[in-house]
């Protein structure tokens, strides 16, 4: 897709200078401005002009800096996303985009149910997106929020590369207080790295279009190593005095199916595991009690999404019932 370059940018949108607010200008920007200008030929009057329009949003500082809140265990955090509604719906967003899904399936080689379930998790197919403009996001994460200061301005550099390659207007488009956009929730380099058009209307939208937006998430899940026709989890059930010593401190697979067995872990596919397969075993707090899983290399994979357990449970386990409401074997 053509690129614009220095004036073409802004002058292809329309971009007018600004008497507004006007919160990031000056001294604030001059060392961003420059990075821009000298690593990607933007052009900088016309960079700090825009910057111009970006605003300061308290309400993303008091969001992002909010203590956080108690961690729900299992048995509160899964009825937030398996509900009738969200499965329902999900089944209805899988009807109305059967075609853009099957080929997904068939060209990425994750299934359908799973590509519903995380935009069922993230946006709830598309209807809670954020309001906030991606411009006044990343300015205000990136300017004015000191603890992840390089990580959101790298991701506002990302964002004005997208809007450029994109030729989208920076000032239009909206997401989270973090900058997510779109029904996958994509932060502006997943955009740059994941995002398709797989429309081939020769643009990329996960705004509005949910064909985009079934093919981003797809391929996401594919360049993280998501491999087709395997499971992601399985349920265990553990004895002995060493059981504990299994359980995954984080998220990354550090034992494999030979070491966790070993340690007094079973489960129903054990058999068709190889013993040098990397697993991440883990407990939740369930309705019933104690619920002991191990999570496969798909698992972890879900995880690369959104760097939770639970998360990643509620991605699957709502995939799982919108297969079986569905009727997909």
């Amino acid at each position: 897709m053509r690129a614009l370059c220095g004036a073409g940018l802004f002058g292809a949108f329309g971009i007018a200078p600004a008497a507004l607010a006007a919160d990031y200008q000056g001294e604030k920007v001059a060392e961003f401005v420059r990075e821009m200008t000298q690593d990607y030929g933007f052009a900088s009057e016309q960079l700090v002009e825009m910057l111009a329009q970006a605003e300061r949003k308290q309400a993303i500082l008091d969001a992002i800096s909010r203590p956080a809140e108690r961690v729900k265990p299992w048995k509160e955090y899964r009825p937030i996303f398996i509900t009738d509604s969200r499965v329902a719906q999900g089944v209805d967003f899988w009807r109305e985009n059967q075609a853009a899904l099957a080929r997904a399936e068939q060209e990425y080689g994750v299934p359908a149910e799973v590509i519903v379930a995380i935009i069922g998790v993230e946006t709830f197919y598309g209807r809670n997106t954020g309001s906030y403009r991606v411009i006044d996001a990343l300015s205000t994460l990136g300017f004015d929020y000191p603890p992840r200061q390089p990580f959101f301005r790298q991701q506002l550099k990302e964002f004005l590369l997208l809007a450029r390659e994109e030729q989208v207007d920076p000032l239009t488009l909206t997401g989270s207080y973090a900058g997510a956009m779109g029904l996958p929730q994509f932060m502006p380099s997943s955009f740059r790295a994941y995002a398709v058009d797989f429309d081939a209307d020769g643009r990329i939208d996960i705004w509005k279009n949910p064909v985009d937006a079934i093919g981003s998430a797809a391929n996401y899940f594919k360049q993280h190593g998501w491999t087709a026709d395997e499971p992601v989890v399985a349920r265990a059930t553990v004895k002995g005095e060493r059981h504990s010593d299994g359980l995954t401190e984080g998220l990354e697979p550090v034992k494999n199916a030979a070491e966790l067995r070993q340690l007094g872990w079973q489960w129903q596919s054990d058999k068709n595991m190889a013993d040098d397969t990397a697993v991440t075993a883990f407990r939740l707090d369930g309705a019933d009690g104690d619920e002991y899983w191990v999570g496969l290399p798909n698992f972890y994979v879900i995880t690369r999404y959104n760097r939770s357990v639970m998360y990643a449970m509620a991605v699957h386990q709502l995939a799982e019932q919108l297969a079986q409401a569905r009727g997909t074997p």
